[in-house]
């Protein structure tokens, strides 16, 4: 444990950017479960919601440079195909 009052406040701040981090990831994980799931079921009205959330979610991580640009457009090339293509 740090003895310096700076580096107890720094680990406090990097504990709590780490946990919002992990949260978006997280959620950008869950909704790309959510929509391939309304795709599997043929709710074509569900999965374009949810592909909206994760579009805008998938791009915030982006910005903060937790997931890479190509991995993020990869991603959401293939859902959107997929959601593109329910009957």
């Amino acid at each position: 444990m740090a003895n310096i009052k700076s580096s107890k406040k720094a680990i406090k701040v990097i504990a709590k950017k780490t946990d919002n981090n992990h949260e978006l990831k997280m959620r950008v994980h869950n909704l790309i479960k959510n929509c391939e799931k309304e795709i599997a079921a043929n709710n074509k009205e569900e999965a374009q919601n949810l592909l909206k959330d994760f579009q805008k979610y998938m791009d915030k991580a982006v910005s903060k440079g937790l997931i890479k640009k190509n991995t993020a457009d990869r991603e959401k090339s293939r859902l959107t195909q997929k959601v593109k293509n329910i009957k």
